[in-house]
């Protein structure tokens, strides 16, 4: 039983026997997407403002409409009469502006994907780490950190680099151990991503023992648990044209994703080349995964929060869903990170803690209802 309940929801634009591009558009579906816009910029706005906010919040507070000031400042190039204190443009522009872009893009990028997975294996319990993105991440970052290394490439240590290229890494594995036959089982690829999750962990395990470095157990602890306290403006050039391009490919797929809500075969009948889509969706998510925990971390349980908690209050089609879940996802993670510098300031909690406090027990709440549909 699909843990979506189709014969219970109907997915706007879906028809069993119809396909949606040959459904006429009415007055009724012209003005659902007009109010899904408005609901969009709605979205948008807000997460705008929530990041205002956080740039304002710290462990002093800065005026939001300085705030304003001090950025249209540096954009229009005229250096005008200043009334506030010099060190305030390095905070905001070096420090607060760059981790508070971070997080929103990072945000963005776990949600979107995480409704993506969620989408492909029709399983509300799925995430972006499910598949082991998130244990080849952690090998990585744990071999730079045990042995030391110091390269880099661009803007990114040997930690962020070596992160990158073991979700990349984990990826392929996982995709190429589930193809049977020239096809790729969701069974055996949800299978064979807990068993090299579970590989990849004993190995960082076997490392963190090995290392008797307390510092390097110590950084490695905390780069498994996400931060944003090393943000940077080259981070986020890096990440935010892979989210664009990740975004838009995504959400040039939701149609399909809303065909593959069905079973295999009615979405071939319905025209869906349903391998290509899978292995295109798989590719762009990991890859748009892989960079954003390449630049913070591994934060767990927001890609399992937000695509869900959009999906119970818009509903669950996904040329709907994907782009709100970003904007939701992205305010999520500002006000998160937020939290994180300032609950117990000077100390900083790592994002992951408090994520993993709100996420595990709506996974548990998810793991219920999901038991509860299966026995009805």
């Amino acid at each position: 039983m699909s843990a979506y309940k189709n014969n219970e929801h109907k997915i706007e634009g879906i028809d069993k026997t119809l396909p949606a591009a040959l459904a006429k558009p009415g007055p009724r579906r012209y003005w659902l997407w007009r109010r899904r816009g408005h609901v969009l910029l709605v979205a948008f706005a807000r997460g705008g403002w929530v990041a205002l906010l956080a740039v304002a919040w710290g462990s002093f507070s800065i005026p939001p409409w300085t705030i304003v000031k001090i950025l249209w400042r540096r954009i229009s190039g005229n250096p005008g009469v200043t009334t506030w204190p010099a060190s305030w443009e390095t905070v905001i522009l070096q420090i607060r502006l760059p981790r508070a872009i971070l997080a929103a893009l990072v945000g963005a990028a776990l949600s979107q994907t995480g409704a993506v997975y969620q989408g492909l294996f029709r399983n509300p319990l799925a995430d972006p780490y499910l598949i082991g993105i998130s244990s080849g991440a952690g090998l990585g970052a744990t071999i730079a950190i045990a042995f030391g290394l110091l390269f880099g490439w661009g803007s990114l240590g040997a930690v962020s680099v070596l992160a990158f290229l073991g979700a990349l890494v984990a990826t392929a594995l996982v995709y190429c151990l589930s193809r049977i036959g020239g096809r790729t089982s969701v069974v055996t690829l949800l299978l064979a991503g807990v068993a090299l999750g579970a590989f990849f962990t004993a190995i960082q395990t076997f490392l963190m023992l090995r290392s008797n470095d307390a510092f390097h157990t110590v950084h490695i602890v905390g780069w498994l648990m996400g931060s944003f306290n090393l943000s940077s403006w080259a981070k986020v050039q890096l990440l935010a044209p892979v989210l664009a391009a990740g975004t838009a490919i995504m959400c040039a797929y939701g149609h399909r994703l809303n065909v593959l809500q069905l079973d295999e075969e009615q979405a071939q009948q319905l025209g869906v080349p349903v391998e290509r889509t899978r292995l295109v969706l798989i590719v762009v998510a990991s890859l748009v995964t892989a960079t954003a925990v390449a630049v913070s971390g591994i934060i767990g349980f927001v890609g399992l929060i937000v695509p869900h908690a959009v999906r119970l209050v818009w509903g669950p089609d996904h040329r709907f869903l994907l782009p709100m879940s970003a904007l939701i996802g992205a305010g999520f993670m500002v006000v998160v990170d937020g939290v994180a510098r300032t609950l117990l300031s000077p100390a900083e909690i790592p994002v992951g803690v408090l994520t993993a406090f709100f996420g595990a027990p709506f996974f548990l709440y998810l793991l219920r209802q999901k038991k509860q549909q299966l026995f009805r």
